[in-house]
């Protein structure tokens, strides 16, 4: 028995070893590692400067992308600049017999373009849209309530998608 639990032992070891060269030879290479530049995509997210944006909307999603961005605050001499443009929309569903709505759907969209800091030059830009879906209930309040909590969701899906897709690419761009 003793025997056999080395051999298992063996095995095992043996499929990490053969998983951690599989994995060296498919050019997996981690997001937040440095790149050949020798900046990590976190250094280069604290570097960007992320613009103002008008409305309380537009302020609960500069502040999510800062949070993501540039935890330590906005850099002092940005590389890069990012301008976000969001919109909002309500889609009434489930209507009653009495043609009152019973659950709505809130679809946040945020346009963005990333910019080089100094030349003014466009780099990357995306969208991004969420969609939560929230009950319009008797009370006022409530709903209210409901769909404050179904634009937070949806503003901090967007905050994480935005950074994800900016940490992407400039680990793309250090690679190069």
């Amino acid at each position: 028995m003793l025997w056999f639990k080395r051999l298992r032992r063996a095995g095992v070891a043996g499929c990490v070893f053969f998983l951690a060269l599989a994995m060296a030879g498919c050019g997996f290479q981690p997001l937040y590692g440095r790149g050949d530049n020798g900046l990590s995509a976190q250094d280069q997210l604290a570097s960007v400067r992320i613009q103002p944006m008008p409305d309380r909307v537009g302020q609960q999603l500069h502040n999510l992308l800062r949070d993501r961005l540039n935890p330590r605050g906005q850099p002092a001499n940005p590389a890069y600049s990012l301008q976000v443009v969001v919109s909002e929309t309500l889609e009434e569903l489930g209507i009653r017999k009495d043609e009152t709505a019973t659950r709505s759907n809130l679809i946040v969209a945020a346009n963005f373009v990333l910019s080089d800091g100094r030349s003014g030059k466009e780099l990357f830009k995306g969208r991004s849209r969420s969609i939560n879906s929230y009950n319009i209930l008797e009370s006022q309040f409530a709903t209210l309530f409901s769909e404050s909590d179904a634009r937070k969701r949806a503003l901090r899906e967007i905050s994480d998608e935005i950074s994800n897709r900016l940490a992407v690419y400039f680990a793309r761009i250090a690679r190069k």
